[in-house]
Order: C-alpha cells, then sequence, then structure tokens
C-alpha cells in the first residue's frame, strides 16, 4: 500500500473498533434495563433522527463532496484554510436552520420515521424524546466536517476516537441515572447533546492544533462554494442511500412491537466489522484516490482502490460468515439479561443472520463509491441510490405479510446488492485506476474458500459447545477466539498470506 494507506486503515479501524466496544457495553446495559418496551423504541427512533440527518447531510453528502475538493487545495495553506472556513460557516447555517424547523415539526418526522408508533404510547414519547436530542445533529454534523479537514491532512486519530466519548458518556449518564433513580429515557435523551460538544471539541482542538481554527461567521458564495454545493446535492442521496434504507426497515419495523429494538440490536452486531472495516477503508481511501486522481497517476489509483478491496474483503467475508453461524450465541451471550428475554434473543439472532448477508455488500459500497466522489461524480451514485431505494421499499413492504419485521432487514440487504452491482457495473468507463489488480484476482476466491471453510468449523463447534455445559461467554469466546485462529491459518495455507508479509505491508504503509 502507498503512503500510510496501510497505517491510515488500521488507525481508523483501530479507534473504531474501540467505538464499536464501548457501545455494546452502552447498548448491553441499555437492553438489561430497558429492554424492548415502550421507552427503549422511542428512545431509540429519537436518536436515530439525528444520526440519519448527519449521514444524510454532513457525512453522506456534504463530506462527501468537500473533502475531494479541500485535498486539491491543500498545498495551499491559506486557499485551503480559507476554503474550509467557508465550508465550516455554510454548513453550521444550513444545519441550525434544519433544525429548528425539526424542533416544530418533530410529531411530523416522527411518523415519517415510524408510523406504527401512531396511537399508543411511543409516539408521544418519541416526540418528546426527538425534540431533546435533535440539537446533536448540529453539534456532530460541525465535527463531521472538521474530521474531513484533519483526515485530508493525513491526522486520523481525534475524529476516530471522537465517537468513543459518546459511548462512555452514554454509560456514565445510565448508571447516574440509575444511581439517582432519573427517568432512563430522558436521561439518555439529555445525555445526546452533551455529547455532541464533546466530540465536536475534540476535533476542534485537534484541528487548531494543526492550524485551522474555525468559528461561525456569515456564509459567503464564493465560486468554490457553488461548486461544493452543485457536488454535494445529489450525494445527499447517494452517500445516505443506507440510511434511508433503515428508515423504510424502520417503517416496517414500527408496525410490529419490539421490533424497532430488535432491528436496533441487531444493527449494532453487524455495524462492528462495517465500522471497523468499511468506514475505515472509506474514510483513507478517498483523498488517496484524489490526491492519485489529480496527479493523473492511474497505477497509483488502481493499487490504492485493489489494496482497499482487498483488505475489506479480507477481513469482511469471514465475518459474515462468521456472523451468520454464531448469531445466536452472540445475542444471547451480549444481550439476554434482566428486561431482554430469550424470545428477544430470538427475534434479534433471525435479523442479524439476514444483515449478515448483506455485510460484504455494504463494505463494497464504501470502497466503490469513492471512485465516484473523487472524481466529484455525485450524479451517477444518485442514480444507483434511487433505484436501490425502490428496490428496498418494494422488497421491504411486500414481504411484510410474509416474513414480518424480517422483511426490513431483508430489503436492506438486498438493496446493498443491487447497490453494489450498479456501482460495479458503472466503474467500466474509469480505466485501470477503477480495475482489480492481478494480486486482487488472484486473491478474492482464496480469502471466500478460507471463510467457507471457518464457517464449517464454527458450526461444528457451536454444536459441541451446545452440550459442553461451559456457560455463555466462555463458549462465544471459544467461538469468536478459535474461528479468528482458524481462518488466519486457512488464510496462510489457503490464501497464501503469510504474517511476515502483512507486518511488512504495515511497516510500508
Amino acid at each position: 500500500m502507498k503512503s500510510g494507506l496501510v497505517r491510515g486503515f488500521l488507525s481508523v479501524g483501530l479507534w473504531t473498533l474501540i467505538s464499536r466496544a464501548s457501545g455494546f457495553v452502552r447498548d448491553i446495559l441499555m437492553a438489561a434495563w430497558l429492554g424492548t418496551g415502550p421507552v427503549a423504541e422511542a428512545f431509540l427512533i429519537a436518536l436515530s433522527l439525528p444520526n440519519m440527518f448527519r449521514r444524510f447531510f454532513a457525512e453522506g453528502a456534504f463530506n462527501t463532496a468537500f473533502v475531494p475538493m479541500f485535498s486539491k487545495k491543500i498545498e495551499n495553506i491559506d486557499e485551503a484554510r480559507g476554503f474550509a472556513q467557508d465550508a465550516f460557516s455554510g454548513l453550521f447555517m444550513t444545519v441550525l436552520a434544519l433544525s429548528a424547523l425539526a424542533m416544530i415539526f418533530m410529531p411530523g418526522l416522527v411518523w415519517l420515521m415510524a408510523s406504527g408508533f401512531v396511537g399508543d404510547p411511543r409516539f408521544d414519547l418519541a416526540v418528546e424524546y426527538g425534540r431533546i436530542t435533535f440539537p446533536y445533529i448540529l453539534l456532530i454534523s460541525m465535527a463531521s466536517m472538521i474530521s474531513g479537514v484533519l483526515n485530508a491532512n493525513g491526522r486520523f486519530t481525534a475524529a476516530a476516537a471522537a465517537p468513543v466519548l459518546l459511548n462512555l458518556l452514554f454509560i456514565v449518564a445510565m448508571y447516574l441515572g440509575r444511581w439517582q433513580g432519573w427517568d432512563l429515557g430522558l436521561t439518555l435523551a439529555w445525555a445526546t447533546p452533551v455529547t455532541g460538544i464533546a466530540q465536536l471539541g475534540l476535533v476542534w482542538w485537534d484541528a487548531r492544533g494543526s492550524g485551522y481554527v474555525f468559528w461561525p461567521r456569515r456564509p459567503r458564495l464564493t465560486p468554490d462554494m457553488r461548486r461544493l454545493v452543485a457536488v454535494a446535492l445529489p450525494a445527499a442521496f447517494a452517500g445516505g442511500v443506507v440510511q434511508i434504507n433503515l428508515l423504510i426497515g424502520r417503517q416496517v419495523g414500527s408496525r410490529f412491537e419490539g421490533a424497532i429494538a430488535w432491528l436496533s440490536y441487531s444493527d449494532r452486531l453487524y455495524q462492528l466489522p462495517l465500522g471497523v472495516v468499511g468506514a475505515a477503508v472509506a474514510v483513507v481511501l478517498l483523498p488517496e484516490l484524489a490526491r492519485r486522481i489529480r496527479a493523473d497517476d492511474h497505477a497509483g489509483g488502481q493499487s490504492a482502490y485493489s489494496r482497499a478491496t482487498e483488505f475489506g474483503l479480507f477481513l469482511t467475508l469471514p465475518a459474515a460468515f462468521a456472523i451468520a453461524v454464531i448469531a445466536e450465541p452472540m445475542v444471547s451471550t451480549l444481550f439476554q439479561r434482566g428486561a431482554f428475554s430469550a424470545f428477544d434473543t430470538q427475534q434479534t439472532s433471525a435479523a442479524l443472520v439476514v444483515y449478515a448477508l448483506g455485510l460484504p455488500a455494504f463494505v463494497l459500497q464504501k470502497i466503490l463509491q469513492p471512485l465516484y466522489f473523487a472524481r466529484e461524480d455525485t450524479k451517477t451514485p444518485f442514480r444507483y441510490a434511487l433505484f436501490s431505494m425502490i428496490v428496498n421499499a418494494v422488497a421491504a413492504f411486500g414481504l411484510m405479510p410474509v416474513f414480518g419485521f424480517l422483511a426490513a432487514a431483508l430489503g436492506t440487504t438486498i438493496a446493498a446488492w443491487v447497490m453494489v452491482a450498479q456501482l460495479w457495473w458503472g466503474t467500466r468507463s474509469m480505466g485501470a485506476a477503477a480495475r482489480a489488480d492481478a494480486r486482487l484476482r488472484r486473491a478474492f476466491p482464496r480469502i471466500l474458500a478460507a471463510s467457507a471453510i471457518m464457517a464449517m468449523a464454527l458450526w461444528v463447534m457451536r454444536g459441541w459447545l451446545a452440550g459442553a455445559e461451559l456457560g455463555r461467554g466462555v463458549s462465544l469466546a471459544i467461538l469468536v477466539f478459535g474461528g479468528a485462529a482458524i481462518y488466519f491459518a486457512l488464510a496462510y495455507l489457503v490464501a497464501g498470506y503469510r504474517p511476515s508479509e502483512l507486518r511488512a505491508a504495515v511497516r510500508r504503509g
């Protein structure tokens, strides 16, 4: 890999892993103390509202347009600072106006997210919690924009570490609420904007140390800002397609009592490898590709794309196979205690298996989309995203009478693979830089074979552990670490990956 690409993947991936691990602790406490009842479902919908808009606008649209443009200006530090400040001010005023409107029309937003709540206590609770949590979008959107500046300058640590603060503050808030006897739903709602302040403060301070100081001011519609808006508008759909598909899933889930929580907890589990691998690759790959394209370096672009794909598949395929096999032991061990029942485990596990089938597609989207965004082409992914949304809606609502709440997960997975197929087909006109190199073509079938063999071994191990009575925690640990050991051994024997080569790649990165 070239100039820090692997090291960037690992840095972002490590902090994302810590974030996901602390997120599991947060979710374990929520499951035990809130279960899947009305308060839990109302808070999950309220929290998903600012998160959806954040990923839809700030991360999904704004950053995919901003990062390539900013990366081309870094060599002229004054020009880069001016453009970044203009972008910060423009985004601040836009999201501030959006937040004000959302606070006023919160009942309508809750209806759009979960119309199945209408007529029961979950609706009013979600509206109340939503008005408290929604200002989080302003704070985290600005944090995401500053993170884009840091990433483009090769500084990944603070931006990747910021989400850890969110989970830690949620954990502290829940313990404090239990100790003081507070309403846990309201406690979590009020903790949400506090976590946004903490995350924004962390990346703002790191950017200040890099020579970038951001304060809101009256936006200026410069030629660069006009170009940014023109590129970002279609990217609002292309970058946020996963969020739109999840919205459709929540509409289906809201029609089944407890399903919002089942889908949310299963989503958290499959998001671990997706976040660690997919987000790490996407964050590092986009500015790298933008620089290669600017330099007309087709060989370097092909190498960056192929190594990102290889890295993603090397970790994602075995994760997908493993999650599909050990879904029930994972959910049982992590969540089944307190208010979270065995029935909740069964339903959450079923959704997790369906999501696992789409995990490689979710990661491949994050690898393929930068090929377009680095060329400032957001219109093509927009068209693909629009078609995928239609596929998701038809599948989710069409399959609901047959599969119940699982139709939400099925629609998301089917749409993800349709999106990948379109993105891949569209790269045919991009030349060698968007083609798999010889090493990737050799590696893929070997990685697939190693993953399949590992999954069969896990199936046998799970059957043996079911009768061994070692306890849920010990059994899951054996499955996770045993499966990892088997896979990496197979990666050496079948795929030809040697530890010395991997260490050398990291050092070269």
